[in-house]
């Protein structure tokens, strides 16, 4: 089998699919690619994967997943310049939820939630020299 991947996407349910998409393009620097009720599709040209929010309900979802939440999941974005991206954000009024962290295997990382609850992590690497 050869199996050819042509794009990538994380789709995400969330109660209100605008809240979330509006909280990505306002901070986040996305794009709506495409939108319908109940569905938003996001991209940047930088970025390899789109982000995809769907209605919580949405009749088009198999009945197994219709009320799954994007809960337990985290949106990771590796950035060149956190301690500026914390600044930006924090001067946007977007709460910090998690507050910068660096951790022995070489991240570094601070999160916010959108509207919805769904958490953006932003990330960068410092990982440890070995000897």
């Amino acid at each position: 089998m050869h199996l050819q991947i042509t794009a990538s996407a994380v789709c995400l349910n969330v109660e209100d699919v605008p809240a979330s998409s509006e909280f990505l393009k306002r901070h986040f620097g996305f794009r709506e690619e495409m939108a319908a009720a109940g569905f938003a599709s996001l991209t940047r040209d930088d970025v390899g994967m789109n982000v995809v929010f769907l209605r919580r309900g949405l009749a088009s979802l198999p009945a197994d997943q219709r009320d799954d939440h994007a809960g337990g999941l985290i949106l990771a974005f590796t950035v060149t310049d956190l301690e500026g991206e914390l600044a930006r954000l924090r001067n946007e009024g977007v709460e910090i939820t998690m507050p910068l962290t660096d951790e022995e295997w070489g991240e570094r990382a601070f999160q916010v939630r959108d509207p919805n609850g769904v958490i953006v992590q932003l990330v960068d690497w410092n990982a440890p020299t070995t000897s």
